[in-house]
């Protein structure tokens, strides 16, 4: 392996060794589709590996890991790309990317469906809406399955039928070693424990398989927004709506910028505005009634609330978030309480963000997802009512240090109000290291060492969240 400027350069028997053992495509800097294939989301990083093994299949992923480990290379595991730390991708290593993996199989009777490591929620909404069925996704359709599910998975119908985690009824994943193993209740339970939260720590995970419930085709979305110099009078009606709220309902609370689409009265362009979102996934017409009240506040600037089709809903957000366009930094704390006080400090850095474009999310917890046992996953904090989300996104590289700064201060201010911790699929870059994961993980932090030590000891997998084996 050799360093060519700023390109590191496999040797070419090496490279030739994987591809005679591999089906999905090899490639390496200066092929025709290497530069494009690379791109992830994050614009912030641009990251060149050394070799992209782009799998087909469980044996294509094994060929790439054993690869990686008998070359001591560095490894990044991509599958939708959306991590904002870059960690899909990597300079000088190799990049085993999922993207090709797409499978989803549906069975409707038994309610369940199997993903690919590689599918986008967007792959699976498309499938299991034919049946009239979803399981508990993101809020983006083009997330990849696998990096939101290890996290958590926290979506639209996380009150009503929990997390990605809570759904998840099997995994098939690769270790560090090359070997496929099942996880499961029944099967390598304390993997799956540890899978359900752990993020990538363990292996490169090719299949899930989750239960599915009756969802749509049609539901309620309510999308309106206020002023957001009304937010000091609205977010206190909001928390106590959602105090008594049906659990059909899960909503979050938005401080974001009025896009400047031609969709939009240019009047209204870049105004700043508390956004009241939420989805109704019972029957449509009763949460159009359900939701009436969170239309009724005032006068709003907009008012985009309406039945509309699943699918619909889940990609909504999808033009605000293009591939390789943007820049992102998303970075959370859990929230004790959203009492007056704790609404009094997050208000001024929540209205005065330094572009835009930056948005500030309070999503409500509750129902479904927090009566799942604190120990059952690694997950932690299903007790918190609250989590905030400080989501940086802005288009300018020259406004990156401006916005990180920002989101680190917004929360470290937010501090006192919070009973510590952090949802891991919103870390920012992870510059922290070992203190963020132990912060994140509390008391499960030394089972998922113990974890780590067993199917990863020397840390193969150690881009992401890393949990660092002690061995």
């Amino acid at each position: 392996m050799v360093a060519v400027g700023e390109t590191t350069v496999l040797a070419e028997a090496l490279v030739q060794g994987l591809k005679a053992n591999f089906r999905g495509a090899v490639l390496v800097p200066g092929d025709a589709s290497y530069d494009e294939v690379r791109v992830i989301s994050n614009a912030m990083h641009d990251k060149r590996p050394a070799v992209i093994a782009r799998c087909t299949g469980t044996a294509d992923v094994i060929a790439a890991v054993n690869f990686a480990r008998t070359n001591h290379l560095l490894v990044a595991v991509r599958g939708g790309g959306h991590n904002v730390a870059g960690t899909g991708s990597c300079d000088g290593g190799i990049m085993i990317d999922l993207s090709a993996m797409t499978g989803v199989h549906v069975d409707e009777k038994a309610r369940i469906v199997r993903a690919q490591g590689g599918a986008t929620w967007g792959d699976v909404d498309r499938e299991t809406q034919v049946f009239g069925l979803a399981t508990a996704g993101g809020v983006v359709s083009t997330t990849g399955v696998g990096g939101l599910t290890l996290g958590g998975g926290l979506g639209w119908l996380r009150r009503k039928y929990g997390l990605s985690i809570d759904n998840v009824l099997s995994v098939e994943l690769v270790t560090a070693n090359g070997e496929f193993v099942r996880a499961s209740e029944t099967e390598n339970a304390e993997l799956f424990w540890g899978i359900r939260g752990g993020g990538g720590n363990f292996g490169v995970v090719t299949s899930f398989e989750f239960r599915l419930h009756p969802v749509g085709p049609n539901v309620m979305f309510c999308g309106v927004w206020y002023p957001a110099e009304d937010a000091r009078r609205i977010l206190p009606i909001w928390r106590k709506f959602m105090e008594s709220a049906p659990e059909e309902l899960s909503s979050s609370a938005f401080f974001w910028s009025v896009p400047a689409i031609p969709e939009i009265p240019a009047a209204l362009h870049n105004r700043r505005a508390i956004i009241l979102g939420a989805v109704y996934c019972g029957a449509a017409e009763e949460g159009e009634r359900v939701v009436q009240p969170l239309r009724e506040l005032g006068a709003p600037l907009l008012d985009l609330s309406a039945i509309m089709p699943w699918t619909t809903v889940q990609a909504a957000f999808d033009p605000f978030f293009p591939k390789g366009k943007r820049h992102y930094y998303f970075k959370s704390r859990y929230l004790s309480n959203l009492n007056d006080e704790t609404i009094e400090a997050l208000i001024p850095n929540s209205v005065n963000p330094p572009v835009p474009s930056v948005l500030v999310v309070l999503w409500n917890y509750g129902g479904a997802m927090s009566r799942v046992g604190a120990d059952a996953t690694a997950f932690m904090g299903r007790s918190a009512p609250f989590l905030l989300s400080v989501d940086g996104i802005w288009d300018d590289p020259a406004d990156t240090d401006r916005v990180i700064a920002y989101s680190r201060r917004f929360l470290a201010e937010m501090e006192p109000y919070s009973p510590g911790g952090l949802y891991v699929n919103f870390a920012g870059l992870g510059e922290e290291g070992e203190k963020l994961v132990q912060a994140a993980y509390g008391s499960h932090y030394d089972r998922l060492v113990a974890l780590k030590n067993k199917y990863d000891p020397t840390n193969l997998f150690h881009l992401n969240q890393n949990i660092r084996p002690s061995v």
